[in-house]
């Protein structure tokens, strides 16, 4: 009795979240219309937060600087490493590159805390003198980031709208030739920006991602608290969330990315994801805000998102249930000395678990050509087995909320 229920209810939640699912796919297609406006110069500073990134930074750097655009510099915050960081933001272009140091016991203290840290310093060092704040673009990128060379020409117009307070770019894995653990990373990524955050531009509920994301400095300046970014695990999430709720708009740019290192071992992965979902359990603090701030079709597409770990948990029982059911119906076959299992045992849990691979081959192939529709569609197949890794990557992150246990488990790199 109890696994038919389980059964019953993960299929419930798997049927429902398909037809969500296939809902935002058809609302992705559409082409977003644009209200020519007056064009403004603006300023962009591109802020990176590095706690020991001497493997990744001066290639970041490099492509920063060579960005065929004038008026920018890039913030260094050195989150007090004990590597070659420093000297490397050193050795960049001085008049596109600084260097903000952090030191203990202040430094540290997460992502989050950092970027503030850095925001404070432009507002005091003079860097920002005289510009006007609805006309300064902050850009977060990750150490291992690699920008394309057109991302502010690409992001730019979307600031004409003066309600526009935020731009996430499109996330991509720049090594996702070196194998399947990495193409997966970059399918993921893909399918979400192309699909998911695509529609959320209609339904004005578009997130902000950790790396890539732009933000105007007056959408920033409007946010309550001691500065922009909170010091939850995933402050980005909750950033996107603060600035729709105070009325402005967040865009998501689908002509330009920024390129990151996939992470190539299993378990780097899962810590990974385990510390995403557990911030996003912490995020469960912004359900009053959303209620109280947000418009309704944004916030029901939001509480949705914010959903996601609980839905995620259920899910995985589906999994251990339908082999329990498989189980007992092929005992009760052999017992009854004839067939209990109908092809329908095959046949309804494919439609339910593959029935999207179609829709997610179909996006990568338009970005990854020469792999082809057919080969993307097979890649999908196998993607939705990688999204078992968030089974595994929930009840970690559970377990870590549940023990009390907040640090930020920081990505190595390679």
């Amino acid at each position: 009795m109890i696994v038919e229920v389980l059964l019953g209810s993960s299929i419930t939640l798997i049927v429902l979240a398909g037809c969500y699912n296939s809902g935002l796919f058809l609302l992705s297609r559409r082409r977003i219309r644009r209200v020519p406006a007056e064009r403004r110069e603006r300023f962009y500073v591109f802020l990176l937060a590095c706690l020991n990134e001497e493997k990744v930074l001066a290639e970041s750097l490099a492509r920063i600087t060579s960005l065929p655009a004038g008026n920018f510099l890039a913030l260094v915050i050195d989150d007090a490493s004990d590597d070659r960081t420093a000297e490397i933001a050193l050795a960049a272009d001085p008049d596109r590159v600084r260097l903000h140091r952090r030191t203990l016991p202040n430094a540290r203290r997460g992502k989050g805390a950092a970027l503030n840290d850095g925001v404070r310093h432009l507002r005091e060092s003079g860097l920002l003198y005289g510009r006007d704040p609805a006309d300064v673009i902050l850009c977060v990128v990750d150490a291992d980031g690699r920008l394309d060379p057109h991302v502010v020409q690409a992001v730019d117009p979307s600031f004409d709208d003066p309600q526009t307070g935020a731009v996430q770019v499109c996330v991509r894995m720049y090594n996702r030739h070196l194998g399947l653990l990495a193409r997966m990373q970059d399918m993921e990524f893909v399918v979400y920006g192309d699909v998911f955050q695509s529609a959320r531009r209609f339904i004005g509920s578009v997130g902000m991602g950790g790396n890539g994301q732009f933000m105007r400095l007056s959408a920033l300046n409007s946010l309550d608290g001691d500065g922009p970014w909170s010091d939850s695990l995933t402050e980005d999430l909750d950033l996107g969330v603060r600035l729709i709720a105070k009325g402005w708009t967040n865009q998501h740019c689908t002509t330009a990315a920024v390129s990151q290192q996939a992470v190539l071992s299993l378990r780097r992965l899962l810590r990974q994801r385990s510390r995403w979902f557990q911030g996003h359990l912490q995020s469960a603090g912004l359900v009053p805000l959303i209620l109280r701030d947000v418009p309704t079709r944004a916030a029901l597409d939001m509480l949705y998102h914010l959903s996601s770990p609980v839905l995620i948990l259920l899910t995985s029982l589906l999994p251990l249930s339908f082999l329990v059911a498989l189980g007992a119906t092929t005992v009760a076959s052999v017992q009854e000395g004839q067939a209990l299992i109908s092809p329908m045992w095959l046949l309804g849990p494919y439609v339910l678990s593959f029935t999207a691979a179609y829709a997610y081959g179909f996006v990568y192939a338009k970005r990854e050509r020469d792999l082809g529709l057919v080969r993307s569609v097979l890649l999908a197949h196998v993607f939705v087995f990688y999204g078992y890794i968030w089974f595994a990557a929930g009840w970690w992150g559970l377990w870590r909320m549940l023990t009390g246990k907040r640090a930020w488990l920081k990505t190595a790199r390679t």
